[in-house]
């Protein structure tokens, strides 16, 4: 396995101050947009490191997929696979990972050309799917979500080496300010937040229900909020964001009666394909980080 020059230190046990990112934000060329980005939307994007689509889906496509994915969920025979992740309190289904390959629905939908446009001309080329889940989120049982950086976990425990990957998170529920909506803050991802702590074996066997290792500590997200706020991604079912690899972001519980169900797709940069876990263990299953780097090819699907 390849072994890198580590440009973005984490895990350690001493404290390490913050650091700028190396990397770009947009990598084609912001004064050519081409593809469906304008001018204005790239500039939000470099600037808050995220953007919101409203009601991205139509109402047909959000019930389909919805439809799915309450099949999934009441399907007893996944509950003992080993990517499906359950609540450590009640024992419901909170995520299902590895959607992309294992539900054909949502193959479509990672393949579809309205997203991947989109992605690839932020990432300025081929891209292949790094992780893909359903995030379950039930009506007063879905626990909260951290705040955290992906890129950071991607980056110690994948070996992902460079910011250049992004999620996208479609909402098949109505997301507001009661059920657990994403949170993100504006503007964090210009920053890179090294975490304390040396990565236990299998660690992604208990964060993926409570993450203790890659969290941010409270004075480092203090300045990241004092800079940019925070933005709360709320929206009806069918909105979309579109999100940086390090935006910090996170969810509160949901104690309404709503549920908030998501479908999240990661797309990494084929030119960013991963090495060996910066953490020094082994790395993660392929079905949490895919080590299959095949550029995805688009689905035909209706203009929008």
């Amino acid at each position: 396995m390849t072994l890198m020059t580590d440009l973005y230190p984490s895990r350690g046990e001493t404290p390490v101050a913050l650091q700028a990112r190396l990397d770009p934000v947009f990598y084609g060329d912001p004064a050519t947009p081409s593809g469906p980005l304008s001018r204005g939307e790239i500039s939000q994007y470099e600037t808050n490191g995220f953007l919101f689509f409203e009601s991205f889906l139509s109402p047909d496509e959000v019930a389909l997929y919805a439809e799915e994915l309450e099949r999934l969920r009441h399907d007893p025979s996944i509950r003992k696979r080993e990517d499906v992740f359950l609540e450590p309190r009640d024992g419901g289904v909170r995520s299902i990972f590895n959607v992309h390959r294992n539900a054909p629905l949502f193959q479509q939908l990672a393949q579809d050309g309205r997203i991947l446009d989109r992605v690839r001309q932020i990432l300025h080329g081929p891209v292949y799917i790094h992780q893909s889940r359903i995030n379950y989120k039930p009506g007063f049982t879905g626990k909260e979500f951290y705040w955290h950086s992906d890129f950071e976990t991607w980056h110690a425990e994948d070996g992902m080496p460079r910011m250049r990957a992004l999620s996208c998170s479609i909402a098949l529920t109505e997301n507001n300010e009661c059920n657990g909506s994403l949170m993100i803050i504006p503007g964090s991802h210009r920053l890179f937040v090294p975490c304390r702590g040396q990565t236990p074996e299998n660690h992604y066997k208990v964060s993926l229900k409570k993450q203790e290792y890659g969290v941010p500590d409270p004075d480092s997200l203090n300045r990241l909020v004092e800079r940019g706020g925070i933005f709360s991604a709320k929206g009806p079912p069918g909105s979309m964001v579109l999100f940086e690899c390090n935006a910090m972001h996170g969810s509160n519980g949901n104690i309404s009666p709503w549920a908030r169900s998501n479908i999240f797709f990661v797309y990494n940069s084929a030119e960013n394909s991963l090495a060996a876990p910066f953490c020094g263990l082994d790395p993660r299953p392929e079905f949490i980080a895919s080590r299959d780097f095949t550029p995805l090819a688009f689905h035909a699907t209706s203009s929008r």
